[in-house]
C-alpha cells in the first residue's frame, strides 16, 4: 500500500487517525500501541500475503531492542554484542538484496571455467519491502548506544513503534532513534500541527502524481522506442526527464511521510534541500536524500578517519563510503558504476575543482547541468549494452546518426510543458510559494484543487508505485 493510493487515501489512513486521535494521549504508551499497530496492518497489507516478511521485521524489533539492551548491561562484552547485532541486520540484507548478485557473478566464473556446464541455482526471493531503511535504522540504533550518545530503550513497545513506524517505514526518511526519542513521550497534537501535516501531505502527494508520474511518460516512451533510435536532442529531454521525475517522486514522498509523522506529533528530518541548485556534486550530496547521506557520513565516512587523514587515507574512505551508497541502491552492476562515477567526481572536486566551482556560480551551475542528468543515466539503465548505447547517443561522437532527426519536436509537444514545470519546480520557487500561502486562503483553494486534479488521475488508474520502494 502507497500513500498515493485511493485505499490508503480513504480507508486506512482516515481509520487510523480516527482511532490514533480519540486515543487519549496519556499514557503515552496508548498512542504508540496505536502506530505500532497500525503500522503493523500497513506494511501486512502491502506484503500481499508474504508474511514471512512480517515475521522478518518483528524479528528485527525483538533482536535490536534486546541487544541495545545487552550492549549497555554486559560492558565488558559490549563490542562483541554490536558486532552480533551489524552481522544479524547486514546479513538479511544481503541475502535478500546481493546474494543473487554475487551468484550471478560465481556462474560468470564457472561458466568461463567450464564451458557453461557448471552454474549455482539462483534464489526466487523477493526484496522485502522497506528492509534497506529499517536495517539502516536498526543499525544506527545499536551503534548509537554502544557510542552511548542515546540510551537503550527499555520498553519494547517503543522501540518497536519506532523501528516499524509506517510514515518511514517503507522509504524513510531514515530518522535516527536519538531525533524522535523525546516525541516517544506524551504527545499532543494540536490542530494547526495536523493542518500542516496534511497541507505537506497534500504538497507531496501533487509532486508525485501531477509531476513526476507525467514526466515518467517520457523515460518510458524512450525506453519502450530503444535508445539507438533517439536523437540527441531526445536523449538529453529524457535523461532531464528521469532526472526530474526521480527528484519530485522521492521528494514528493519525503514531503509526504514529513506531513504524515507530523499529524501524528512527530518531526521526521527534512531529505531534500533544492539539490538541483548545487554548484557542485559534493553540494548536490549535502542537499539529496539528505538522511542516507547522514547515515554514511555517520556511521561509515567518520568512522573510518573522515577528511581529517593524510591525502591517500581520505580518498580510500571516500571510495569505501561511495562504493556502499552505490551498492546500498541495488545489486546490479551500474549502480556499482554509478557509485564508483560520483566517487572520482568527488575526489576531484576535493581535490582541486570545487574551490573553482564555489568561486564562478554561473560555471557551477553549467557544470551540474550537465553532470546531473549523465550520472542519473548510469543510474537508471540496469543493462550495461543498453547504457552504452544510450550514451552513445547523449554523447553522438562516435556513433550513427539518428533516424529520425527531429523525433524531440514530437515529444516535444507532449512533454514540453511537464520539463518547463519540472525545471521551475527544481528551484526554491515551490518553498517559497507555499510559505508564502500556506497560510491564506489563496493557499488552501490551491491545495484543494492539487488535491482533487490527484484524486482525478487516481481515479483514471494514472499512479505508479514510488521509485525507491525498489531500493
Amino acid at each position: 500500500m502507497v500513500f498515493s493510493s485511493l485505499s490508503f487515501l480513504f480507508c486506512f489512513f482516515p481509520a487510523f487517525l480516527l482511532v490514533y486521535y480519540l486515543t487519549p494521549s496519556r499514557p503515552a504508551g496508548a498512542r504508540n500501541a496505536v502506530l505500532l499497530v497500525g503500522s503493523c496492518v500497513f506494511y501486512i497489507i502491502g506484503l500481499d500475503g508474504q508474511w514471512a516478511y512480517f515475521a522478518l521485521l518483528a524479528a528485527s524489533v525483538l533482536v535490536n531492542y534486546g541487544l541495545g539492551l545487552a550492549i549497555t548491561r554486559d560492558k565488558p562484552r559490549a563490542k562483541l554484542w554490536l558486532i552480533v547485532g551489524l552481522c544479524y541486520n547486514f546479513l538479511w540484507l544481503f541475502l535478500f538484496k546481493y546474494l543473487n548478485f554475487l551468484l550471478t557473478g560465481v556462474n560468470g566464473v564457472l561458466g568461463w571455467v567450464s564451458g557453461g556446464k557448471a552454474a549455482v541455482p539462483l534464489l526466487g526471493w523477493v526484496l522485502p519491502v522497506g528492509i534497506s531503511f529499517y536495517t539502516f535504522s536498526a543499525a544506527g540504533y545499536l551503534i548509537d548506544v554502544y557510542r552511548g550518545t542515546v540510551a537503550p530503550e527499555r520498553s519494547l513497545l517503543t522501540f518497536g513503534t519506532y523501528l516499524t513506524m509506517f510514515p518511514k517505514l517503507v522509504s524513510g526518511p531514515i530518522a535516527s532513534y536519538a531525533q524522535l526519542q523525546p516525541e516517544f513521550g506524551a504527545r499532543d497534537v494540536s490542530l494547526r500541527q495536523a493542518v500542516d501535516g496534511l497541507k505537506l501531505f497534500v504538497f507531496g502527494m501533487a509532486l508525485k502524481i501531477l509531476l513526476a508520474n507525467q514526466l515518467g511518460g517520457l523515460w518510458s516512451d524512450v525506453t519502450t522506442i530503444g535508445f539507438e533510435s533517439l536523437s540527441t536532442p531526445l536523449a538529453w529531454m529524457a535523461a532531464f526527464a528521469y532526472s526530474f521525475q526521480l527528484y519530485f517522486d522521492f521528494w514528493g514522498y519525503s514531503l509526504m511521510a514529513i506531513g504524515i509523522g507530523r499529524m501524528l506529533g512527530f518531526h521526521l528530518p527534512e531529505n531534500f534541500r533544492c539539490p538541483y541548485l548545487a554548484l557542485s556534486m559534493t553540494e548536490f550530496w549535502r542537499r539529496w536524500h539528505i538522511t542516507l547521506g547522514t547515515w554514511f557520513r555517520e556511521y561509515l565516512y567518520f568512522p573510518l578517519g573522515g577528511s581529517r587523514c593524510s591525502r591517500g587515507r581520505m580518498i580510500f574512505n571516500l571510495l569505501v563510503v561511495w562504493a556502499a551508497t552505490g551498492l546500498w541502491h541495488g545489486a546490479h552492476l551500474n549502480f556499482l558504476l554509478w557509485g564508483l562515477g560520483l566517487f572520482g567526481i568527488l575526489t576531484v572536486e576535493k581535490l582541486w575543482l570545487k574551490k573553482y566551482l564555489d568561486r564562478w556560480p554561473v560555471l557551477g551551475h553549467l557544470y551540474m547541468l550537465v553532470l546531473i542528468p549523465l550520472s542519473w543515466a548510469v543510474f537508471s539503465v540496469s543493462d550495461l549494452g543498453q547504457l552504452g548505447a544510450y550514451f552513445g547517443r547523449l554523447l553522438p561522437l562516435f556513433s550513427h546518426a539518428a533516424a529520425y532527426p527531429l523525433d524531440f519536436l514530437k515529444y516535444g509537444k507532449t512533454y514540453g510543458v511537464f520539463l518547463v514545470l519540472g525545471l521551475l519546480c527544481s528551484t526554491s520557487l515551490p518553498a517559497y510559494v507555499y510559505r508564502r500561502l500556506k497560510g491564506t486562503w489563496a493557499g488552501a483553494v490551491i491545495l484543494a484543487v492539487l488535491f482533487w486534479l490527484c484524486l482525478f488521475c487516481l481515479s483514471k488508474g494514472m499512479n505508479d508505485p514510488f521509485m525507491y520502494f525498489r531500493f
